[in-house]
């Protein structure tokens, strides 16, 4: 218990540091390439913040803990829009004028449905997981089509201030790049013995864990470059990270732990988990598409969206000890 809480203590400071590594290596590799920024910030940027789900759900899928990698997943989606977007607009109310980040969470939404429905037979296969991945080479491909379609957006603009201000050589960033993705392997390795071994101790479901402990930890990536970007005024940066990086969770994630192992869950992961992930993306795409005018989270809306992430883990634990 001791060197299963030591792991899990030291693997998610790691796992958050060697990522902010991995993202700034590949962001800065592409710039040096002349990569579209607007490129860099749908894809590597929402590839990058998602590393730390993808690494961890893909060990613990070979070490046989389907459940960990799908809770994991799931609890990443709810707490991305739950806390990040909930704190962030809590500090500064978040303001949606990219049609890019507006046309991609009609997109979220249809994929979240349909991830729901894939479940419906409390089951997911290894077609189920290998449709995923299908429809996230399709997803790619309509990514850079709309960087060709549409050069000028408001989140490439963010993107690209952040890219200027970084000036270090080619050479530190392709080190930082390989680097972070090694240190990633490890501190996920480590994460995952750390919360299985948990689970055991306590007898708790891997699931539980992976929709708490490790949802919320592989998170933080995303809640720290949200406030950091709505600090800096840079509001497409904070909302298109959290809907790249569920875009990459629920295609990607659940889709590599699906085909390494299939993965079959109780009916109240489907009706208590899955449809809260399904409500509170619906209710972003509410909050964020304008009718006549820019999207916008405000207060309020910040304040209702981390209530339920505060009322949902607390159900959680509630419902376990």
């Amino acid at each position: 218990m001791f060197w299963a809480t030591l792991a899990i203590l030291f693997g998610l400071p790691l796992l958050i540091w060697s990522a902010e590594r991995f993202i700034s290596g590949a962001s800065f590799t592409a710039t040096h390439f002349n990569i579209s920024p607007l490129f860099i910030g749908m894809f590597i940027i929402g590839f990058g913040t998602s590393a730390p789900e993808i690494i961890v759900s893909v060990f613990a899928a070979i070490q046989g803990n389907g459940g960990l990698a799908l809770g994991n997943a799931y609890g990443s989606n709810i707490t991305n829009i739950t806390l990040v977007i909930g704190v962030t607009a809590l500090l500064s109310p978040i303001v949606v004028k990219s049609e890019i980040v507006r046309k991609e969470l009609p997109i979220l939404l249809a994929i979240t449905f349909f991830a729901v429905w894939q479940l419906l037979d409390l089951r997911l296969s290894f077609d189920d997981a290998f449709s995923l991945l299908g429809l996230f080479v399709l997803l790619i491909g309509w990514t850079i089509w709309q960087t060709l379609k549409q050069p000028n957006d408001p989140l490439g603009d963010d993107i690209e201030d952040e890219l200027a201000d970084e000036k270090s050589a080619l050479g530190v960033h392709l080190f930082w790049l390989f680097a972070g993705l090694i240190l990633l392997i490890a501190s996920s390795r480590l994460l995952v013995w750390g919360a299985v071994e948990i689970a055991h101790y306590f007898a708790v479901s891997d699931v539980i864990i992976g929709l708490t402990i490790i949802g919320i930890g592989t998170s933080l990536p995303e809640l720290i470059s949200s406030i950091i970007a709505v600090r800096k005024n840079e509001h497409e940066l904070a909302i298109g990270n959290v809907v790249g990086s569920n875009l990459f969770n629920t295609l990607t994630v659940v889709g590599l732990a699906g085909v390494i192992q299939p993965v079959s869950i109780e009916s109240s992961f489907l009706y208590r988990d899955s449809l809260l992930m399904l409500a509170v993306t619906i209710a972003l795409l509410i909050f964020c598409i304008g009718i006549k005018s820019a999207g916008r989270v405000n207060r309020w809306e910040g304040l209702a969206l981390l209530s339920v992430f505060i009322g949902y883990n607390s159900y959680l634990v509630a419902t376990q000890f």
